[in-house]
């Protein structure tokens, strides 16, 4: 009779999770601030480390499944071999376990070291004028500025736009290839015959312009003061900061609305007294002279410029390049920040930013709204938009004076440049329109304005060396991009700017966010689009703020 062999009882492996004492050392370690922007990069390496450890506890485990050769064969690491996925019972249920107990971990570990610390970003100096930093301290007058223009300024102008040179549209194809040149001819007759600049230089001197030094460069700004105040009250400082191609003049609409809202209809609850800066290299503010000036050197100077007003406290508001701004300010200063409000939000370093690749369907289980998911879906269109939206970024993040030369030359090839975002990025379907749908949300004066301000002070290469500084050391490489804001913050999103931001997003970066509202309608240039859904979304948070 053969005998029975007697089975060897295996001992049971226990799994070595990372030491407990080594793993909260190494939690330290990350949470501190000069090792936070390597997080993802350690939970990715604790991730493997994991579920090496897990997966060594299991009989004829499988190693690298992802990378298998085939759909249906698998490698059983550690010695295994190939073998079929039949050949393995129950494999698949253990894998989909393994790989959800690490990612839970993972998260977990994530919530852990990043969760709202109240760090602040280093204030700092900087000198950005010509040449060395005199001994000398710094004028700090506060100067009277006037636009102004002169007859060989427009005569300039005319002479140029008389020479353009144009290159027939293709057929149908309206604004899809960008700026259609048979609108073009409309406006460059009615620049050249019917525009007034001196007119419209009158318009931007009705608000009073000022002129002063700042880590050596001149900056600009308008300061509107309340015509009237109600009994008892002071009126609220807020700094409201433009984007690009945008200007300090995108703010003319909504300025009576803050600082005098009784007499526009509203009430009088809310009084603001309006500071409007150019940033630097932009308009009449003067350009840096030296590499390396980027949202954080243009927010310690605006601070500085509140300081010089005289306000130690208060608000502040910002779309595109200004929501930017304004953020790193309060990142600097939260002590100061008495509120902030934004239009748009720059929140790639966002771990929720992940769920927006797993589809509409799983949305929900991420906390989005059916609003959110109709403006992010289909996922497709939306990344497309992105796409086709976002190839000046790459230019002008990368050599920006070379499109700058011509740009700077060109009056006619200055317009259609800046006047396709005032299209496209306004309304997305406004593509589809022979006219680009232009003059649905804006007057021909009001946007030669822009572009009059641009071409007059000669700042359209200054303005996009913005971009290289900010965007060219590569995404999520600042500092800032990985702290969070600790001021009260609110946000308007607006249904047709270029990416939508949900609340989820936006409360990840901005945890003290009070108020969250889906605006009816508008895009990318807030204030200059919709002055009115702005400034009630304005005077909301406001009301909620003074409630806490």
């Amino acid at each position: 009779m053969a005998k029975r062999q007697k089975k060897k009882k295996k001992k049971k492996k226990k799994l070595n999770f990372p030491n407990q004492s080594v793993l909260n050392n190494e939690l330290l370690e990350v949470g501190n601030s000069s090792h936070t922007c390597n997080l993802q990069a350690w939970v990715f390496c604790l991730f493997v480390d994991c579920v090496d450890k897990v997966t060594a506890g299991i009989p004829k485990h499988f190693g690298s499944w992802f990378l298998s050769p085939g759909p249906r064969t698998h490698f059983y690491g550690r010695g295994g071999a190939w073998g079929s996925e039949e050949s393995r019972p129950g494999r698949s249920g253990v894998m989909w376990l393994e790989i959800l107990l690490a990612s839970v971990l993972g998260f977990v570990i994530y919530w852990f070291v990043s969760k709202d610390k109240e760090e602040t970003l280093l204030l700092g100096d900087g000198w950005w004028g010509p040449g060395s930093r005199p001994a000398a301290a710094e004028d700090e007058s506060i100067r009277p500025f006037k636009v102004e223009t002169s007859d060989e300024e427009i005569n300039d102008l005319h002479q140029r736009i008389e020479k353009f040179r144009l290159t027939p549209p293709l057929e149908d194809s309206r604004f899809h290839y960008g700026f259609n040149s048979n609108y073009l001819k409309k406006i460059i007759s009615y620049w050249r015959n019917t525009f007034d600049w001196r007119k419209q230089v009158e318009v931007l001197n009705k608000y009073p312009h000022f002129k002063t030094k700042i880590e050596g460069l001149d900056i600009h700004f308008i300061h509107v003061k309340p015509p009237q105040l109600p009994s008892g009250r002071t009126a609220k400082p807020l700094l409201m900061v433009h984007g690009w191609p945008g200007c300090f003049y995108e703010f003319y609409k909504i300025i009576p609305l803050l600082t005098d809202p009784k007499n526009h209809g509203l009430s009088d609850e809310h009084v603001f007294e309006v500071i409007c800066p150019s940033i630097p290299g932009y308009g009449f503010s003067e350009a840096s002279s030296k590499k390396g000036f980027n949202s954080v050197a243009a927010a310690r100077i605006f601070y500085k410029l509140m300081l010089r007003l005289g306000f130690q406290e208060f608000y502040l508001q910002g779309g595109d390049w200004g929501s930017l701004i304004c953020t790193n300010m309060a990142q600097l200063v939260p002590s100061h920040v008495k509120g902030l409000h934004l239009n748009i939000a720059l929140v790639l370093r966002n771990v929720y930013i992940l769920t927006f690749f797993l589809g509409r369907r799983l949305g929900r289980l991420f906390g989005y709204t059916e609003r959110d998911l109709e403006l992010l879906y289909p996922f497709k269109k939306t990344f497309y938009t992105l796409m086709r939206e976002s190839g000046y970024m790459h230019i002008q993040s990368t050599k920006p004076d070379t499109v700058g030369c011509a740009l700077n030359d060109s009056p006619v090839g200055l317009a259609a440049y800046i006047l396709e975002k005032f299209s496209t990025w306004t309304n997305e379907e406004f593509r589809d329109l022979e006219d680009g749908g232009l003059e649905r949300k804006f007057s021909l004066d009001e946007l030669l304005t822009v572009i009059m301000l641009y071409w007059t002070t000669g700042t359209i290469t200054s303005s996009q060396r913005f971009y290289k500084e900010n965007l060219g050391q590569g995404v999520m490489a600042n500092k800032h991009e990985a702290i969070k804001v600790h001021v009260p913050t609110g946000f308007a999103a607006f249904p047709s700017e270029v990416l939508h931001c949900p609340e989820k997003w936006v409360k990840n970066k901005y945890p003290k966010l009070i108020s969250y509202s889906y605006m009816a309608r508008g895009g990318h240039f807030a204030a200059f689009e919709e002055p009115e859904l702005l400034a009630q979304d304005i005077r909301k948070f406001m009301g909620l703020l003074e409630q806490q």
